[in-house]
């Protein structure tokens, strides 16, 4: 049984009578995977909130009239203007099947390290989601990566610092290990190099003191 629940009911309406469905605070949807697509719709509150708990990488349990079907949301349709839901796609799944799904990476401890605290260096994570392949009972609700230990601004979190729990792994197996998931860099530099650029004397970032008095490469020393 999944984490999340999610009542839907059956629709006849389509195409342009989908406007009278939004009007009555109705999401419609389609469910993917069994025989047939089946046309569906639920309340644009509840739907809301599962999705913002389950994303694209949670199980939902989905009652369609009485009907129960374990599924993952393929794909959610936002109004451009209104950024609100406007159509969802849900993927149907079974439970003892390995299911393909898109999971947030999560970095904590940052601030705890010596690039933040001595050095005050910050961060830029440049992926914040990955696919992963696992049975639906064993998807993480995130992959956590401890960046405590973090010093010199050429530290960098790559793939290969994920550590994926048991039944779980990469849907890419062909992922460089050695791609990067977030890097450093030195403000008070960038932002001293930028200065002397303005005055008409280009300057490496590389070449200006950090806050502590030293070059970002003396700092590693």
């Amino acid at each position: 049984m999944a984490e999340h629940k999610l009542v839907l009911e059956k629709r006849e309406l389509t195409g342009k009578k989908l406007k009278a469905l939004r009007e009555k605070g109705l999401i419609p949807s389609v469910i993917y995977g069994g025989k047939d697509p089946v046309l569906t719709a639920s309340e644009y509150v509840p739907t809301e909130k599962v999705l913002e708990k389950a994303g694209y990488h949670s199980p939902i349990d989905l009652d369609i009239a009485g009907k129960k079907q374990l599924a993952i949301v393929k794909d959610i349709h936002i109004d451009p203007v209104s950024r609100r839901i406007i159509n969802l796609e849900f993927q149907a799944i079974k439970a003892n099947e390995v299911v393909e799904a898109t999971t947030p990476i999560t970095i904590v401890n940052f601030e705890a390290s010596d690039a933040s605290k001595i050095y005050h260096f910050e961060m830029n994570q440049a992926m914040e989601e990955i696919d992963i392949k696992a049975k639906p009972a064993d998807l993480p609700n995130e992959l956590v990566i401890d960046a405590s230990a973090l010093k010199e601004v050429d530290d960098k979190i790559t793939i290969s610092d994920l550590v994926l729990p048991s039944g779980v792994e990469l849907a890419n197996k062909e992922l460089d290990e050695e791609q990067v998931i977030a890097s450093l860099y030195d403000p008070a530099a960038e932002a001293a190099a930028r200065e002397a650029e303005a005055e008409g004397e280009p300057v490496d970032a590389a070449d200006v003191p950090a806050d502590n008095g030293t070059k970002p490469e003396e700092s590693a020393e």
